[in-house]
């Protein structure tokens, strides 16, 4: 008979066996969680699988009904409201109108309307969607070269997760019992220092080597007034949300409520003024694709709770932490080796199942090997208590998780990038994004030297 630990390894084992074989993110953590457990309950006396069953009645119901989960369907909707206003397009408008002097400067308006975009919408996969869409045409028909248009927007669509609001950050503040508000706040400086660490690559790109990027050309007058004009709506609302959550202005719930309402309403206005903005058959299809997707989180976030319920039995975490703090490793090393399988499991797996699956077998290791839960910043081996841990761990986690979406030989924004670019090969979306890993590789090791990038906002507006 196999030990409780034996058959949690199978079972983590079969699950990732699973998700390479493309079966949904949520039904095969159920199917991996009933499964394992009903092996378990073969296997150890004291688990019966039919109590284990009866369960189901409540669970799901006790895992959709929390307060904090609310947001997720609001802000997917402002994500899916703002994209059908055409508010991506007015944003990339707008910031080429102000950048297009600079050689490549329409290559970085892009980057960084990728980053306002990924403030309203928290998804990297839809955010490169999204500015895909819109920015691929204009780029083209420029003359940028092929990998410098696709890399910077394969690398910009990234933003999307950890930008606030992000569905991810509240995913991750919910398993490691954090604050969400800390989170958006913490994840501030670090997009920003995302935003204009891709613009100086797309700057040293065009230096080292002008033919990526075509001479800079004066847009018309007329043309830049308008597009100006369009810009700073979108920025008043999108910087609005991030500053409120910022400086704890408002909670993230009232917040995504706010913006959907604000950018419903901008949208409605817009298209009543010019006929562009958002129609009412946009908001039916915003609103059906929000179900769609809030369904899909819920049924993952179920999943997970199945599958964490699996290997809670096993003990296979507990197994996991023992050995890291029995190891003789150096804390921070253990660290960087976690850092690392994120960014492999980035390369094939959505981010927010992989949130899912690997946090809770990471951050009780991290607790152990930080002193416990009640140890203070004096005596802790990463110098700082649980809850500042948390905060630094978590973006530390997106960050990575943000480069395995962009890292050879799956990202999975590579494959969105090429499906929109058909006359591109992946190899040259690949080598467009290249420059791009080492701005992000130089990001984590900023953040791993110097936490008071991701910790002084929190700490500074929370006391």
């Amino acid at each position: 008979m196999l030990d409780p630990i034996s058959i949690g390894v199978i079972g983590l084992v079969v699950l990732f066996v699973l998700l390479l074989l493309r079966m949904p993110v949520g039904i095969a953590m159920i199917a991996v969680g009933i499964g394992g457990t009903w092996v378990l309950s073969q296997s150890v006396s004291y688990i019966r699988f039919v109590p284990y069953l009866k369960q189901f009645k409540t669970l799901l119901w006790e895992n959709v009904a929390n307060y904090d989960l609310s947001v997720v369907p609001l802000f997917v909707l402002m994500g899916y409201v703002a994209a059908e206003a055409r508010l991506s397009t007015d944003l990339f408008k707008g910031l080429e109108a102000l950048m297009s002097r600079l050689r490549g400067g329409v290559a970085m308006a892009a980057v960084a309307a990728c980053g306002g975009f990924g403030a309203v919408c928290g998804s990297s996969l839809a955010t490169a969607a999204t500015m895909g869409r819109v920015s691929l045409p204009e780029l083209k028909k420029l003359g940028y070269a092929p990998s410098l248009a696709s890399g910077s927007l394969a690398a910009g669509g990234t933003l999307g997760i950890l930008i606030p609001p992000s569905v991810a950050l509240v995913i991750y503040a919910i398993i490691v019992e954090g604050s969400i508000l800390r989170m958006f706040q913490a994840a501030i400086v670090p997009g920003i220092l995302a935003v204009f660490g891709f613009i100086a690559v797309i700057a040293i790109q065009v230096r080292i080597n002008p033919s990526l990027a075509p001479e800079p050309t004066q847009m018309d007058q007329d043309e830049k007034r308008r597009a100006i004009r369009r810009l700073w709506p979108v920025v008043a609302i999108f910087g609005a949300i991030i500053l409120g959550l910022g400086f704890g202005l408002f909670t993230p719930t009232p917040a995504a409520s706010i913006g959907v309402f604000t950018i419903t309403a901008y949208g409605f206005v817009l298209r009543a003024v010019t006929g562009e903005g958002l129609a009412f058959s946009g908001l039916l299809t915003a609103i059906r694709a929000t179900a769609i997707t809030s369904g899909m989180i819920y049924l993952i976030l179920f999943g997970a709770e199945v599958l964490k319920g699996f290997f809670a039995r096993t003990q296979l975490p507990q197994a996991l932490s023992e050995w890291a703090a029995t190891s003789g490793m150096e804390p921070m090393m253990i660290l960087v080796i976690m850092l690392c399988i994120f960014v492999v499991l980035g390369c094939f797996m959505e981010s927010l199942a992989m949130i899912l699956v690997v946090v809770p077998f990471f951050w009780p290791t991290l607790i152990a090997l930080n002193g416990g839960e009640y140890v203070t910043a004096e005596t802790a081996a990463f110098g700082m208590d649980p809850d500042s841990l948390k905060i630094w761990f978590g973006i530390l986690a997106l960050i990575v998780v943000e480069l395995g979406l962009i890292t050879p030989p799956v990202g999975l924004n590579v494959f969105i990038i090429s499906s929109l670019a058909r006359d591109t090969s992946m190899g040259t979306v690949f080598k467009g994004v290249v420059p791009f890993l080492g701005a992000e590789v130089v990001r984590v090791g900023l953040i791993l030297l110097i936490p008071a990038l991701t910790l002084a906002v929190p700490r500074l507006i929370g006391g």
